[in-house]
């Protein structure tokens, strides 16, 4: 069973910067996709960016190009959101998530979510 522990929201500033972390325990699988959506308030949950595990392969989804780089950690199996130039409506609980391949994760097809951080962005 894989189980996805997160770290690293919290409030800041607009303009300013925030980096998420996803460790990864448990499970078998040699490749699979992680990767961060978010949900705010009232709205559905979102793809935000994702990448391969063994290809390092990065995905964007819209709230992520040009202000967001997501790296990944073999050795110590954890993702990382690094995100720049927040501003408010990037507020929203962010929730790891892990699933089979890359492309299942853009699909949604998601196994495994996290259980989710809060990032508020104050204007």
């Amino acid at each position: 069973q894989v189980q996805l522990s997160e770290s690293g929201g919290g409030l800041v500033q607009t303009g300013g910067s925030l980096k998420l972390s996803c460790a990864r325990s448990g499970g078998t699988l040699s490749d699979f996709g992680m990767g961060w959506f978010r949900q705010a308030p009232g709205k559905e949950r979102e793809f935000v960016a994702g990448i391969s595990w063994i290809s390092d392969s990065p995905w964007y989804g819209d709230p992520g190009k040009g202000r967001f780089v997501i790296v990944r950690n073999l050795a110590q199996n954890t993702v990382y959101l690094q995100m720049n130039s927040l501003h408010p409506e990037d507020t929203a609980v962010y929730y790891c998530a892990a699933a089979r391949t890359l492309g299942e994760l853009l699909a949604g097809n998601v196994d495994y979510w996290g259980q989710g951080t809060q990032v508020t962005v104050s204007s």
